[in-house]
């Protein structure tokens, strides 16, 4: 006898079911529902508010230290990469001349990362303790370790004054 005629074996459920409609991204990759993401991504994400809040504060700080030598700094993050705001800051700060000398145009990479060690090495010779701070960092924009740099500094300069109400 033949096999029966229209009982087909059962099949097992399919192993990926395809997104709804709307559910796709441009890229064509699955959206991911943004109340899901985890509380450390949002907080390592580039919009945290965390990370506003700081570096308008810190830029703040700097800015007013900056103005008695008439030098401003307009983006934290890009700003001190060249070493020259950060060089002006710590003169401000300490009141002393980095005793080093630095390029005053710094237009190749590497000028950049000299005078940012510059300033690396006069905190280093005031005593001045910062972990996890390297040229190389402030130069790319590492906003977390500039935000960091400057929280230490700020708390360890002697002529720290408060900030004017906004």
């Amino acid at each position: 006898m033949g096999p029966a005629v229209g009982l087909l074996p059962s099949l097992p459920p399919p192993l990926f079911l395809p997104p709804p409609p709307g559910a796709m991204s441009a890229a064509g990759r699955a959206r991911e529902p943004e109340a899901e993401m985890p509380a450390t991504e949002k907080d390592l994400a580039d919009d945290a508010p965390w990370k506003r809040i700081q570096q308008n504060t810190f830029t703040r700080w700097c800015n007013e230290h900056l103005k008695c030598v008439q030098k401003r700094v307009g983006n934290l993050q890009t700003d001190l990469g060249d070493g020259l705001r950060l060089i002006a800051l710590l003169e401000v700060l300490s009141q002393k001349k980095l005793g080093r000398r630095y390029n005053a145009r710094p237009t190749f990479r590497q000028m950049q990362l000299e005078n940012v060690s510059v300033a690396l090495d006069f905190l280093e010779r005031e005593n001045i303790k910062l972990v996890s701070t390297d040229s190389k960092a402030i130069v790319d924009g590492n906003l977390k370790l500039i935000l960091a740099w400057c929280g230490s500094l700020s708390c360890t300069s002697p002529t720290l004054t408060p900030l004017p109400p906004l």
